[in-house]
């Protein structure tokens, strides 16, 4: 197709349209709608690979649209009643068919591109240190159905020309992915539709976790599918008889089928850690991953002071180094734990909020004198009883009762439980305080036991 051909369908066609509608309907969703999008160290302007996700989430109802206006597009020889003229003229099927997918998959692809260049924009701009080409397949796929499902509707609204093939096909292709639909409540995302059936879908799961990104079988097999969908698109807009268009079926039929081959069985091996992303990058014992390298500089000094002060308490059970964790978590599970590491979460609300290197020092003992154990949420962790405990321990080691920011629980409520075993516990000998906060620890690390009760009665687990 030429560029006099792509001038003169941009005009008489509603691909510019298609094209816009995309693009305004995905920025309108970024940023008009409070989601998880703008929040945590996965929010979409953070880094690459959480854009790239990011401005794939939307195709949940971006790829609808897209196959809905496809058939309005395929409906065109029909509504203007040239049909039969077409027929008859020497230009074979195929190069009006390529004209008109072309053309929309022109738009459709500048949409999307510009959507994705925005979020490129946003993430220089907030100067994100680990820069890699491993968010660009998952962008190229996310564009490749758009492209693929406006060319399948085309194809099927020349096949059943009807006022109600565009929008059959729009809420047909809305309810299927939705039904194929990821959550991200797990730890890795699932769906309650068999799991290689979902990731036919191009739609992704919300991103919760920064370090995860989508494996190499996954790319191929969606891109086979998307292929053959868009095979399948064009063929039937090139044929006119019963048997041609059942023969154009074979594309979809086998793309879809190759991919089911194509794509794991299991989830772990469809979202992965990206390894050179999770690296950890040290300066001594303090270390993050690499996706975060620029925050070493701020947790580099009170992460080597509150090392220090555990291990003026804890002795030889006290960390001896801090790590950023890069274990992917579920919503209510238990929190990573180590007996010789300090894991620190930024997306913890305790140390996201921590403003300053004093803060930061007290978040940072606080985890490790007394490392939650009970069920997280979304960016918060802990009981108030375990808040308490921790606020206690931060107490001892830095001399001051105080509330901890971030957490869950109100100011009022921490001290409301921890004021009176605060008491308690300073009237013992110091001796018998510091073996309590042993205790207290190691029920926090092993997961056992009461810890304010190791507090208030020297339990030891």
């Amino acid at each position: 197709m030429n560029l006099r051909i792509l001038r003169i369908e941009l005009r008489r066609s509603v691909a510019p349209w298609a094209g816009a509608v995309v693009l305004a309907a995905a920025l309108a969703f970024l940023y008009l709608v409070s989601g998880p999008w703008w929040k945590g160290t996965a929010q979409w302007t953070a880094q690459w690979t959480s854009m790239a996700l990011w401005t794939r989430y939307p195709l949940i109802f971006l790829w609808p649209l897209a196959v809905g206006l496809g058939a309005l597009q395929g409906l065109r020889d029909h509504r203007s009643k040239m049909s039969e003229l077409l027929t008859s003229t020497p230009r074979p099927a195929r190069h009006r068919a390529a004209a008109l997918a072309g053309t929309t998959a022109f738009t459709l692809v500048s949409a999307f591109a510009l959507l994705v260049l925005l979020g490129a924009v946003r993430v220089l701009a907030a100067g994100a240190p680990y820069t890699h080409l491993g968010w660009l397949p998952i962008s190229l796929v996310g564009a490749l159905a758009l492209t693929a499902g406006a060319v399948l509707g085309m194809g099927v609204a020349r096949t059943v020309p009807s006022a109600l093939t565009p929008p059959a096909l729009a809420v047909g292709a809305f309810l299927l992915t939705n039904l194929l639909r990821q959550t991200s409540d797990e730890a890795l995302p699932a769906s309650r539709a068999p799991h290689r059936l979902s990731l036919l879908s191009p739609a992704v799961a919300e991103v919760r976790e920064s370090l995860l990104t989508l494996s190499v079988p996954v790319h191929l097999g969606q891109t086979l599918w998307l292929l053959g969908m868009a095979a399948t698109g064009l063929a039937l807009l090139a044929v006119a008889t019963p048997r041609a268009r059942l023969l154009a079926l074979t594309p979809l039929l086998a793309g879809g089928a190759a991919a089911l081959l194509l794509f794991p069985a299991d989830p772990r091996h469809t979202y992965v850690v990206d390894r050179a992303a999770s690296a950890q990058v040290c300066e001594g014992p303090v270390c993050v991953t690499k996706a975060r390298q620029a925050r070493l500089a701020e947790l580099e000094a009170p992460g080597g002071e509150a090392l220090r002060l555990l291990r003026d308490v804890l002795g030889d059970r006290a960390p001896v180094a801090l790590h950023e964790t890069t274990a992917p978590r579920a919503v209510g599970a238990t929190p990573e734990r180590s007996r010789d590491l300090l894991l620190v979460d930024f997306d913890d609300g305790m140390i996201a909020s921590a403003e300053g290197d004093e803060r930061l020092t007290r978040a940072l003992v606080a985890q490790g004198i007394a490392p939650v154990c009970r069920p997280r949420s979304d960016t918060e962790s802990g009981t108030l009883e375990e808040a308490a405990a921790q606020s206690i321990g931060a107490a001892w080691i830095l001399g001051e009762l105080r509330p901890l920011d971030g957490t869950m629980h109100e100011a009022s409520h921490q001290a409301a439980v921890a004021g009176p075993v605060w008491e308690k516990f300073m009237a013992l000998p110091r001796a018998e305080q510091r073996r309590r906060l042993v205790a207290m620890h190691a029920a926090a690390v092993s997961c056992s036991g009461d810890v304010l009760a190791a507090l208030t009665d020297g339990a030891a687990p």
